[in-house]
């Protein structure tokens, strides 16, 4: 039986931060400053808004430039410049801190008290289907995205987080095996459901609907469980990255367009996603021998190459300068709308 993972984690990747005046963030990554949490607006308390119930009714906000908004509207304090990554992120002061939801927390409580509706019903099939499959324990596997925050609509998604970097690729290629099944009780998304999803996605990351098809057909982490939307995220525990806050730090360097061979594909499936590469070129400029990595902390960008594969990506690039190591530059793709990874074929 796979070891279980420890009864608390503090918020990463999948948690979610109600804050003292009511509102919903979503936690991003697994490194964040002492006394705060980064993490980025998601639900937004109005009485018109189109989620909850009763007085409990909440609008969710999409856009980065809507956050933004909202945010610079309330209060300047979730918006910082912060000294370690360089740029400027949404993140959640721990005093203001009313409520912590932890996925794995959620999932239990579902199995416990049963299921309220149809979506917490499959939730709780593929969650145990994934559990069983993969042979891992079930304190690795949580409920995020609205069904975290009870927040759920007909048509929102399976959301379901995996922790512990053994116990993800676990369940990665226990997805594989399943999808590889004709009658199997998951399956990729058709060709009327990848035109809707590309769709959606075509908003900020400009990828042609062939480019986007062939990226889709390999992945595993999107797809359908009976005629709902399922997307799982895979993150390994802070421990496991090798990395804290504070070291490294991140530079920015402007936006940048790269070519450049994959390496190491072994970290792609997590999110955040990593892909080591040689070969680097930035487009209009020349080589880039120090630019080692593509990154992404948004899970659209997991699992799009493998190693050997070239590459074309747009992102923010950033130099990286660890304590005790010469310093090197990445990608990193998803900040901003207008960033892709695509395989160069």
């Amino acid at each position: 039986m796979p070891v279980a993972l420890p009864r608390a984690l503090p918020p990463m990747e999948g948690f979610a931060l109600e804050t003292r005046s009511g509102l919903i963030f979503t936690v991003k990554g697994g490194v964040h400053p002492p006394d705060r949490t980064v993490a980025y607006l998601r639900y937004v308390p109005d009485p018109a808004g189109e989620r909850g119930a009763g007085r409990h009714r909440y609008r969710r906000v999409y856009r980065f430039e809507e956050q933004q908004a909202v945010l610079r509207a309330q209060t300047e304090d979730y918006l910082i410049d912060d000294p370690v990554f360089g740029v400027r992120v949404q993140a959640v002061p721990t005093h203001d801190v009313a409520c912590v939801y932890d996925p794995r927390r959620r999932l239990r409580q579902v199995e416990e008290e049963g299921p309220a509706e149809a979506l917490e019903e499959a939730a709780l099939t593929l969650s145990e289907l994934l559990r069983v499959s993969a042979g891992v324990h079930p304190s690795a596997l949580g409920l995020t995205g609205s069904l975290l925050v009870r927040l759920q609509n007909e048509s929102s998604d399976i959301d379901i987080v995996v922790y512990d970097d053994a116990q993800c690729r676990a369940v990665h290629a226990a997805l594989a095996d399943l999808l590889a099944r004709p009658a199997g009780p998951i399956r990729r998304p058709r060709a009327e459901e990848l035109t809707a999803i590309h769709r959606a996605h075509s908003v900020d990351t400009p990828l042609s609907a062939a480019a986007f098809a062939a990226a889709q057909a390999r992945k595993v982490n999107e797809g359908r469980f009976g005629a709902r939307p399922y997307f799982i995220r895979f993150v390994k525990l802070p421990a496991e990255t090798g990395e804290r806050y504070g070291d490294p730090r991140y530079e920015p360097c402007g936006s940048a367009t790269v070519l450049a061979r994959v390496e190491d594909a072994a970290d792609a499936l997590f999110t955040p996603c990593r892909y080591v590469v040689r070969d680097a070129h930035i487009v209009a400029k020349g080589p880039a021998r120090d630019l080692l990595s593509i990154v992404s902390f948004r899970g659209r960008f997991a699992d799009q190459a493998r190693e050997g594969e070239q590459v074309i990506a747009h992102g923010a690039l950033e130099r990286v300068v660890p304590r005790a190591a010469a310093p090197s530059y990445r990608l990193v793709v998803g900040g901003r709308p207008g960033d892709y990874l695509a395989r160069r074929e």
